[in-house]
C-alpha cells in the first residue's frame, strides 16, 4: 500500500502544510506534482524536492485555469488540496465581506472546482485528501469564517465520497501548526499566540508541517478509508 511509483498531484503544494506532504511522497518514491499561484514559489519548492517533481503555476480560484491545469496533466493516483491564503481573524462586527468571500474562494470553492475537474483524471485505487481544520469543532472569537469553512469542508468531503465512490475521498483537520498561513499576524502577536497555544496542549507545543503531513500519506496509502476527517491538532479540540 505504498506510494512508489504513483503520481500525487498537491494543490498548494509550494510551501507549509503542502509541501510537507509533497516532500513526504517524494521520500516514498511517489512523483509529485505541486502547484500554486507564484511562480517564485513552485521555483523554491522545486529545489526541495526530488528531481522528477514538477511544478505549476496555478490560480486555484480560476475555474478556467483549474480546468485547463488537469486537461493538460493527464492521469494520476492522489489529489491533494492545501491551497489557501493566511488565516482569517476578524470580529463579524468588523468583516471585510469582499475578503470573507475571497478566503471562502481558494479553501472552499477551489478544492470543490478542483475535485470537479480532477477526479475524472484519478485512477483505480486513487483518493482526494482535503483540508479543513479544528475551527469548526472548537471556534474562538474572531473565527466565523473559519468556523463556516470548516464545518463545510468536512460535509462536503461525506458528500463527495457517497457521490463519487469508489474513489476514496477524505480531509485532514490540522490545528494550529507553525506556517506562513499566520503572516497577518505581527510577530509578537504571533509568537504570543504559539505559546500560549502550546501551553494548552496535551502535547505541550504546536504542530509543525511534518506532523500533518502524516495524515495525508495515510489516507492516501489506506484504501479502506472515505468520508472520513481525520484531526491533528495536538489535543486542540480537548482543552
Amino acid at each position: 500500500m505504498g506510494l512508489r511509483g504513483q503520481r500525487i498531484v498537491v494543490i498548494g503544494g509550494t510551501a507549509g502544510i503542502g509541501l510537507a506532504v509533497a516532500e513526504a511522497a517524494g521520500r516514498e518514491g511517489a512523483r509529485v506534482v505541486v502547484a500554486s499561484r507564484r511562480q517564485e514559489g513552485v521555483d523554491a519548492a522545486l529545489k526541495r524536492l526530488p528531481q522528477d517533481a514538477e511544478g505549476r503555476v496555478l490560480d486555484a480560484s480560476d475555474e478556467d485555469a483549474v480546468r485547463g491545469f488537469f486537461a493538460e496533466l493527464g492521469g494520476y493516483d492522489h489529489l491533494v488540496y492545501t491551497a489557501g491564503e493566511a488565516l482569517l481573524m476578524e470580529s463579524v462586527a468588523e468583516s471585510d465581506l469582499g475578503r470573507s468571500r475571497a478566503f471562502l474562494d481558494t479553501r472552499l470553492w477551489g478544492a470543490y472546482t478542483a475535485v470537479k475537474y480532477g477526479a475524472g483524471s484519478i485512477r483505480e485505487g486513487g483518493s482526494v485528501v482535503l483540508t479543513t481544520g479544528t475551527a469548526g469543532r472548537r471556534p474562538m472569537s474572531g473565527t466565523s469564517v473559519a468556523a463556516a469553512l470548516c464545518g463545510a469542508m468536512e460535509s462536503l468531503t461525506r458528500a463527495l465520497a457517497l457521490e463519487l465512490a469508489p474513489l476514496r475521498v477524505n480531509v485532514v483537520a490540522p490545528g494550529v501548526v507553525r506556517t506562513e498561513l499566520w503572516r497577518e499576524l505581527g510577530e509578537e502577536d504571533r509568537d504570543g499566540l504559539f505559546e500560549s497555544v502550546a501551553g494548552s496542549l496535551p502535547v505541550g507545543r504546536i504542530g509543525e508541517p511534518a506532523d500533518v503531513a502524516e495524515a495525508y500519506l495515510y489516507l492516501m496509502r489506506g484504501g479502506y478509508s472515505t468520508g472520513s476527517t481525520v484531526v491533528v491538532d495536538g489535543g486542540t479540540v480537548l482543552v
